[in-house]
């Protein structure tokens, strides 16, 4: 990919498209309307608090990166997405119960204006939940045309120049690449047959890419990740990214491991079980959801570990994922962790990790994130999959028999480095030689 020759500028208004207004997106919403009105503040956004080193140590040169590359404001983001249910963005945010009421009250007239539109949704792909304000189209083609409609209505409708959809909606069941998926003409052939390997997700992707407009995927959904939308982003200029937002145990695991590789200690197992009881804990119920997400929280290990360098150290872990749907933790998730490492002669040691997060507080951030940086890539002409955006994901998409990056401070690197690369500054090696020459 050719460096950028010029970055469009952030002018006018920036769409946020939400498919999926649950506990995710009206905390994302609410939280960036208390931090304009200076409510509260952006912890854990990198675009907002996160500063980049320029060139040698001893320059002293840290800029803010939101200052550092011509980001959207959030000033100028506006709202918009699609639910099963017919609350507006306020009662969501109400009934998730992610933030207090005090807060919500904070931003009562501002979420209660947003409304979602229909969504395209079927049971089949999501069996925990069931909701009436849904799309009917004479087939899968026809939904993903009414989707189209739905986002070149509300470019309109807001005025935005800009747009950029964020996929908040829960886990699917789990679907494996089909021939369906390889290009463009049979992906849209098998929407017209309503082939049972087109899951709603894959609609909005459609339709957000042939519409021009860059998609992220928080969920660990096959949606971009297939062929066929990959030839259509780059048919259309657009840039994408996915899938899974990393936020509670799989952001420990991309702390934890690579320090255990980088001291070469040995791991034997690794056991990992959740419980939580928001919207998102009712859908992984169903073991075809789970059997999506377990698939994503699993290739993390195994990708930084890299057992096949390293047989002694790893090639014998035993690694346990669970989930369980317990209702009355809402989105406060709990993770607990039980870590086997052994060490010098063999030696065993352990580690136990209780996370207490909160789910919606640690993703909120997140969707900040990929929206400005998405946008970002797209005004620099940065089409495609955007690999150096893994930082935010479990299972980040890469070209074709590439294997993912995992490790969560070598993807920090890849992203800062990227922003150096498209600002035209000199890359950080970290080599430093040149100080004692």
């Amino acid at each position: 990919m050719e460096k950028p020759g010029k970055i469009s500028p952030a002018k006018g208004k920036l769409g946020v498209l939400l498919p999926g207004m649950g506990a995710v997106s009206t905390t994302f919403m609410a939280g960036v309307e208390l931090v304009r009105k200076g409510k509260a503040q952006p912890v854990g956004s990198l675009t907002q608090l996160g500063t980049i080193r320029l060139g040698k140590r001893t320059e002293a040169r840290s800029p803010q990166i939101k200052k550092f590359v011509p980001l959207g404001e959030l000033k100028d983001l506006v709202f918009g997405g699609w639910d099963i249910f017919k609350d507006n963005a306020y009662q969501a945010a109400s009934k998730a119960g992610v933030l207090s009421l005090q807060d919500l009250q904070k931003v009562k007239p501002f979420l209660s204006k947003i409304a979602p539109m229909k969504a395209a949704f079927d049971r089949e792909y999501v069996k925990k939940l069931d909701g009436s304000h849904v799309k009917k189209g004479k087939n899968k083609y026809d939904l993903a045309l009414q989707i189209k409609e739905d986002i070149e209505k509300f470019r309109k409708a807001q005025r935005v120049s800009r747009l950029v959809t964020v996929w908040c909606g829960s886990t699917e069941v789990f679907i494996r690449p089909e021939e369906v998926h390889s290009t463009p003409t049979k992906f849209v052939e098998a929407m017209k047959a309503n082939h049972p390997a087109i899951a709603p997700s894959m609609l909005y992707a459609w339709a957000s890419v042939t519409s021009g407009v860059p998609f992220a995927n928080g969920a660990p959904n096959l949606t971009v990740d297939i062929p066929a939308i990959q030839q259509l982003a780059l048919e259309h200029e657009v840039a994408v990214c996915g899938k899974d937002f990393k936020t509670g145990q799989t952001l420990m695991k991309t702390i934890l491991a690579p320090g255990f590789k980088a001291r070469m200690l040995g791991l034997a197992g690794w056991y990992s079980t959740n419980i939580l009881g928001n919207r998102d804990g009712e859908v992984l119920d169903d073991p075809g959801s789970f059997k999506t997400k377990e698939e994503s929280k699993l290739g993390a290990l195994e990708y930084i570990l890299q057992p096949q360098l390293y047989p002694m150290l790893y090639g014998k872990i035993h690694h346990k994922v669970r989930i369980n749907y317990y209702p009355p933790r809402g989105d406060n998730k709990e993770g607990w962790d039980n870590i086997d490492i052994f060490g010098w002669l063999g030696y065993p040691m352990q580690i136990k990790v209780d996370f207490l997060c909160r789910d919606s507080i640690l993703a909120a951030p997140i969707v900040l994130d990929l929206v400005l940086f998405l946008d970002l890539a797209q005004r620099a002409g940065m089409r495609g999959i955007q690999e150096w955006l893994s930082f935010y994901f479990k299972s980040p998409m890469t070209a074709p028999n590439l294997y993912p990056e995992h490790d969560l401070f070598i993807q920090l690197m890849k992203l800062k480095n990227t922003l150096r690369w498209m600002m035209g500054e000199g890359l950080i090696t970290h080599l430093g030689q040149e100080y004692y020459d």
